[in-house]
């Protein structure tokens, strides 16, 4: 229950007032119940004339006896008036009628502690799951290339719904439950010590079996929670792949593969609702069981004439049992939902406590261009044990283009990556305008630095949207003039609703071209000082290629440009080129220079033109 009172302190605390507005009606919902029975001892004395008529109660002064006491003897000098002078039937009418007002009370108090508790429950529920977002967002890329997204979203969509629905709705019982618990056995004890003495020597006997079926319910969830983050994993696997799974008419194995998954879950989660289901019934019986103790034991007492109290209030001591195994029941229930659910948090903490390397600068230095060089000075980089870049050096100006160039896996990206710090250097470093990045905000960072990737990452959404993504406050005619110098305002107009008209998934109703240049487009809106191209025309045809590269040209112009490359054509006038093999530049400068050395760059040049 570690992990439960954890989070009770972080999420729930915030809603405070509604715990103790719960707890408030409620302790007035147990009140009134207690209230409303009591009266049912009247009721049955008046209706098999056990006494009350014939007892004689005198008026009895507040604090001349026990609470108690005085208050059941005036209780009943007013019963004994009212029928002396009134008659019983009227008596009992008047008797009836409280009872009914005493029961509306309770019911509503019962009511309005359960309405209250939902802003609770919604409200922990959504700060969990935009708390997990937001730490999602603020995560390094080096996090999700160990972590399989259909596993992140199963753990933002069913452990949250788990959470919600085994945790935040057990707070109102565990609030309730205690309050009427703590109540109905105070009222136990008041009416007959002995009777109670018994009832907890039997008690603890049945929680412990009640324990025992619930023990292994957290371990049983967590495995099917897990086994459901394989079929989300793999049905995200299945729509980003459906090209390729219908190219190679592997439709059947795909089926195969998730019914096997699914039935893994199918059989996870019949096993843990087999156990939860058997809370119920097992509660049930072994409340039927206590409440037949009880009754043989009472019974005893009353038939050796041993007992202190008389058959109505026996009777009324049993209803009270009665009352109380409700609650023990709903809190055993408790008992059972409350592991289950940890089991999800369990996992949305693996994500919550997941540590960010790349860390804020106690007191960052402001940046808000570039105004000499970038500068990689000594720089090595490795994903875990191995490494990728190795000893780089490598000298950005202000205002001119360095093309990186070479086989696939020489480390590119990798190197293009640290710049924006998505990744931190494990050795060497950084640095703009001579200060190391790591003493910058990565907000500020990243706000000078632009990106137009070999794949064009847009969003379901409008072509406005998408070109003015993370340009607050962006005006209709700036969108227009981005897109016009990214060649991209023609074929925006020709759909159906112009700037409006929405793209569809990760922009499916485009051609690559058209992507590529409404990505441009949102790059030339933010309008960085700093850009860098990661392969921007290598997926593209001759014509898309053409028009794209006339947009880079556009926004390259002023600007200081690291571009990653391929296809040698697009880099040919860079200012100087750099050759990379694994993970170290073993060449640089000019096109025509590295032809003349006649090394790697010759024979990349050599290849492409022979394709």
């Amino acid at each position: 229950m570690k992990e439960f009172f954890g989070m009770m302190r972080r999420f729930v605390l915030p809603y405070k007032k509604y715990v103790g507005l719960s707890i408030l009606l409620n302790i007035l919902s147990a009140v009134t119940n207690v209230f409303s029975f009591t009266l049912l001892i009247p009721i049955l004395d008046i209706l098999f004339q056990t006494g009350v008529n014939e007892k004689v109660y005198e008026y009895m002064e507040w604090g001349s006896a026990s609470l108690k006491d005085v208050a059941v003897n005036n209780f009943y000098y007013y019963v004994t008036l009212m029928i002396t002078e009134k008659g019983p039937m009227l008596t009992l009418l008047v008797i009836g009628v409280l009872f009914a007002i005493m029961t509306l009370i309770k019911t509503s108090c019962y009511f309005a502690s359960s309405a209250v508790m939902i802003p609770l429950r919604t409200g922990v529920v959504h700060d969990i799951r935009v708390m997990l977002y937001k730490k999602i967002m603020g995560l390094p890329l080096a996090f999700f290339s160990q972590e399989r997204k259909g596993d992140i979203i199963a753990r933002m969509s069913g452990d949250v719904g788990e959470v919600e629905n085994s945790i935040t709705s057990s707070l109102d019982l565990l609030l309730k439950n205690p309050i009427l618990i703590m109540f109905y056995f105070s009222t136990l004890l008041l009416t007959s010590w002995e009777l109670t003495l018994f009832t907890i020597l039997v008690l603890p006997g049945m929680g412990w079996i009640m324990g025992r079926v619930g023990k292994r319910l957290k371990r049983r969830s967590l495995e099917a929670q897990e086994k459901w983050s394989n079929v989300m994993s793999q049905l995200d696997e299945s729509l980003g792949g459906l090209r390729i799974i219908k190219a190679f008419i592997a439709e059947e194995q795909m089926v195969n593969r998730f019914t096997s998954s699914s039935k893994g879950v199918r059989d996870a989660i019949t096993k843990v609702s087999t156990r939860q289901a058997m809370a119920h019934p097992m509660s049930e019986f072994l409340g039927t069981v206590l409440i037949v103790f009880v009754l043989w034991f009472g019974g005893f007492l009353i038939l050796n004439e041993s007992s202190r109290i008389d058959a109505p209030t026996f009777i009324f001591y049993m209803v009270i049992l009665y009352s109380i195994i409700n609650p023990l029941k709903e809190f055993s229930k408790v008992g059972y939902n409350i592991p289950k659910g940890l089991a999800s948090l369990e996992r949305i903490d693996k994500i919550m406590s997941a540590k960010n390397p790349i860390t804020e600068p106690a007191n960052p230095v402001e940046i808000k261009t570039l105004v000499d060089k970038i500068e990689l000075k000594n720089v090595s980089f490795s994903y875990g044990t191995r490494e990728v870049l190795h000893d780089i050096n490598l000298e950005i100006p202000k205002g001119k283009t360095i093309a990186l160039v070479g086989q696939s896996g020489s480390g590119k990206s990798t190197l293009v990556d640290l710049i924006p710090r998505y990744h931190d250097v494990q050795q060497g470093e950084v640095l703009i305008n001579g200060t190391n990045i790591k003493n910058f905000r990565v907000r500020d960072l990243r706000a000078i630095i632009g990106n137009v990737n070999q794949e064009a990452i847009l969003f379901n959404d409008t072509f406005f949207n998408n070109i003015a993504f993370g340009c607050e406050g962006a005006t209709m005619e700036q969108v227009i003039e981005a897109a016009k110098i990214a060649n991209a305002h023609d074929f925006i107009m020709a759909t159906e609703n112009g700037y409006e008209t929405n793209i569809g998934d990760r922009g499916g109703r485009l051609s690559g071209g058209q992507r590529q240049r409404v990505s441009i487009a949102r790059a030339i809106l933010k309008n960085p000082p700093v850009l860098i191209l990661d392969e921007a025309t290598s997926a593209l045809d001759t014509e898309s290629e053409r028009l794209v590269q006339e947009a880079l040209e556009r926004l390259m112009k002023t600007r200081t440009t690291v571009a990653i490359a391929h296809r040698l054509s697009t880099i040919k006038h860079a200012d100087e080129i750099c050759v990379l093999h694994e993970g170290k530049i073993v060449e640089r400068g000019k096109h025509e220079e590295l032809l003349a050395k006649d090394g790697y760059y010759k024979k990349l040049n050599d290849m492409q033109s022979l394709t």
